[in-house]
């Protein structure tokens, strides 16, 4: 096994910006695959250091993101069952801030596109969606390339805790603003009355 791994690290030494080209878009291929995100950010550190798979790990999940709203802007009804499990999950009403979205990301079992739709929901643009996009990747493939070796190595109660706080920071950092259209507010309001 140490042979083929050192095989390996010959390959991208000598190969480095094909390596690294090919590490990038196999991000994008990932979800093609179904291969966590989790996975590839932990391959990323352990390939090429915690800085530079970092980086790489920012680049892909940035491009697999945009890759996904051009997706969905040409096709949205093949997008069908990850809006039925947003509704499922959250309901047709959550409104999500870029603060909890960066949160959420972290967290290993929740859907990355899922939270990709929740961020194109509450951006409304492309530049903004690109931007916002940018900024919930970065935690992420930080936390996963640098540390990643280290949270798999958690005790069970470590885990516990580490989501307990993650989901508490998440519930500090929500949209504090509701908005209601006129039609909701005034049925309602005729429901109210009635009873």
């Amino acid at each position: 096994m140490d042979e083929k791994m050192n095989v390996l690290f010959v390959v991208i030494e000598s190969h480095w910006w094909l390596a690294s080209l090919g590490f990038i878009l196999f991000h994008i291929l990932r979800q093609v695959l179904f291969i966590p995100v989790v996975i590839i950010c932990i391959a990323g550190g352990a390939l090429f250091g915690g800085v530079i798979g970092s980086i790489y790990s920012v680049a892909g999940l940035t491009l697999s993101s945009l890759f996904f709203y051009f997706l969905y802007q040409q096709f949205p009804s093949i997008f069908g069952k990850i809006l039925r499990m947003k509704e499922r999950l959250f309901g047709n009403r959550a409104n999500f801030s870029v603060g909890q979205i960066t949160i959420m990301r972290l967290i290993p079992f929740i859907h990355f596109h899922l939270l990709s739709l929740c961020l194109i929901e509450t951006t409304k643009s492309f530049s903004n969606y690109a931007k916002a996009s940018l900024l919930t990747n970065i935690p992420l493939a930080i936390i996963y390339t640098v540390f990643g070796q280290f949270i798999t190595e958690f005790s069970p109660t470590a885990m516990v805790a580490v989501l307990i706080g993650l989901l508490l920071l998440m519930l500090v950092m929500r949209q504090k603003v509701v908005v209601m259209k006129w039609e909701q507010f005034f049925q309602k309001e005729k429901q109210y009355k009635r009873g």
